[in-house]
């Protein structure tokens, strides 16, 4: 049986199991081009729980595009509070000015142009928005695919994705929304990324390859994990009456946005002193590629020192967003 041919069987059952599967999430309620670019880009790299209350919170404050695109960038970042990449935030922003001065683009090429999106988000929105038959390949439907097909492709592989999106494209319906979805709810529950994937609930079973060979654990290949970079901080969080110091970072990690003086340091390095010493605690925080390990200093001074925005503990808790890197030291602030 050729790849097409197992693929062209397997569309029906999928989009059955999805009908009777699927979950009850807050974006699937009301779909619109405009939730579907939150959500889409809300879920980039984050985690569906993560977004589950985030989401509905973010509707609420910029329920339509026009409220988004008048808004202030400080009130977009602090309503992504605690969702990482604040990137995702900035492009979502410039993309909802983009759209409420032209028009929400009805091609995959003009949703593909919007800031922050790439070729899985623009497939993505596409069809679950606008009806298009777009394949969204990603990590997840990448390890679907190299199951069902006993493909030997790696999970990052490039050419994988181009070579399973033509195969989708050929075999999409005409629900292609649906389908989207059932191929990212299907990795997402059944054919699960880490541990046995659960074959005996997946409506693929009798279909799949991988599982009829009983080499389901052997896709996709694995690739070498890339070793963190591990980065020494120390965080001083300074406190002047009912006030604490913050700074905005201009560039590299966390870019923009604000958070508490913080300096690069050897390990072990002790931190400078500012006043008087009322706490230390260490954390850490992972990013993809690096991983902080922070030691934190509260301190109180006797007045407000120059150089930093003071602030209240209900504007750090308001008006400024805080990554979620620093979230064990906010605490003292609270």
């Amino acid at each position: 049986m050729t790849d097409l041919a197992r693929l062209q069987l397997a569309t029906l059952p999928l989009l059955q199991w999805f009908g009777e599967h699927r979950r009850d999430l807050p974006w699937r309620k009301e779909r619109t081009p405009y939730t579907v670019l939150v959500s889409e880009l809300m879920l980039q790299q984050t985690r569906v729980e993560a977004v589950k209350e985030r989401y509905t919170e973010f509707l609420r404050r910029f329920p339509t595009v026009e409220a988004l695109a008048a808004a202030d960038e400080e009130a977009v970042l602090k309503a992504w509070e605690g969702l990482g990449y604040y990137s995702r935030a900035r492009n979502l922003h410039k993309a909802a000015k983009i759209i409420a001065r032209e028009g929400f683009p009805q091609t995959w090429v003009g949703v593909r142009a919007l800031p922050g999106v790439g070729d899985y988000t623009a497939g993505a929105i596409s069809s679950i928005a606008l009806g298009l038959k777009t394949p969204a390949v990603d990590g997840n439907v990448v390890r679907i695919m190299t199951r069902l097909l006993a493909d030997p492709a790696k999970a990052g592989d490039s050419g994988a994705k181009k070579r399973f999106s033509e195969l989708l494209a050929a075999v999409y319906p005409e629900e292609a929304g649906e389908f989207t979805e059932a191929l990212m709810e299907l990795g997402a529950i059944v054919c699960v990324p880490n541990g046995p994937p659960m074959c005996g609930a997946c409506p693929w079973s009798t279909l799949c390859k991988a599982n009829l060979e009983g080499r389901e654990t052997e896709f996709p290949q694995r690739e070498e994990p890339k070793k963190r970079r591990v980065v020494y901080l120390n965080v001083y969080v300074l406190k002047a009456g009912e006030k604490f110091a913050l700074v905005k970072r201009e560039e590299g990690l966390l870019g923009g946005l604000y958070g508490f003086p913080a300096e690069e340091t050897e390990e072990g390095a002790p931190g400078r002193t500012f006043g008087s010493l009322l706490a230390v605690k260490r954390a850490k925080h992972i990013f993809t590629h690096i991983e902080w390990r922070m030691t934190g200093y509260l301190f109180a001074v006797p007045k407000e020192l120059e150089g930093y925005l003071w602030a209240t503990r209900e504007e750090i808790g308001e008006k400024y967003a805080l990554p979620s890197a620093f979230r064990a030291f906010r605490k003292w602030t609270e």
